[in-house]
């Protein structure tokens, strides 16, 4: 059997689990072992991290619709049906920013469903 020579594959390995721990507190940036753990965990946390800004974003734009509703004496859910029924193909985050942004606008939409 020949002799495998890893060095260089090895130490690359190495350099990329450190540098993907730059800036990780204490060992955890220096030291092989633990960056590679502490590596894992954050990459775990950064998955979950991403479907949970997708809810949060969803909360916040129904909030934001809600509140924007309320000052034209009309419910969240009662928007929403009106508007699916009028087939006003609006989604919450362009809603959401309507009621922000462009609040004259939205009470026009109102207006329109509620005939």
């Amino acid at each position: 059997m020949t002799r495998v020579k890893r060095g260089n594959i090895a130490r690359k390995r190495r350099k990329r689990v450190l540098k993907l721990a730059q800036g990780f507190r204490g060992a955890h940036s220096g030291l092989f072992r633990t960056s590679k753990q502490q590596v894992m965990k954050a990459l775990r946390y950064s998955y979950i991290g991403r479907k949970n800004r997708k809810r949060e974003f969803r909360r916040l734009w129904i909030s934001r619709i809600n509140a924007a509703a309320r000052l034209e004496n009309l419910k969240y859910s009662k928007l929403i049906y009106l508007l699916k029924r009028s087939n006003i193909g609006l989604n919450r985050k362009m809603l959401a920013q309507m009621a922000v942004i462009d609040p004259s606008s939205f009470k026009e939409i109102i207006q329109q469903i509620s005939f």
